[in-house]
């Protein structure tokens, strides 16, 4: 099962919670993704408009050693997002 698994794309994927980081009033969630001994960069940034929750979730390309490295750049990519698009994230 497991050449099967590998052959169709199929890859072991574990998130665990974790708590926000704020930026410029948007919450930036990192999950990274567990992906065969190796952490795939992840993660959601939500905020509020009109009373209303927003959530843009992504799934980089980007795969490094550590889970702490994988949130480490999450952090940075949705910082330099956040600067480049603002509210637009949600459109």
């Amino acid at each position: 099962m497991g050449f099967l698994s590998r052959l169709f794309g199929h890859r072991q994927q574990e998130t665990t919670p974790s708590e926000p980081v704020y930026y410029k009033d948007f919450a930036i969630f990192p999950e990274a993704i567990a992906e065969n001994g190796q952490y795939r960069v992840a993660g959601r940034i939500t905020r509020e408009i009109n009373g209303e929750m927003k959530e843009h979730r992504f799934i980089r390309s980007d795969v490094v050693s550590s889970r702490s490295s994988a949130d480490e750049l999450m952090l940075s990519k949705a910082k330099m997002f956040i600067d480049q698009m603002g509210e637009n994230i949600f459109s």
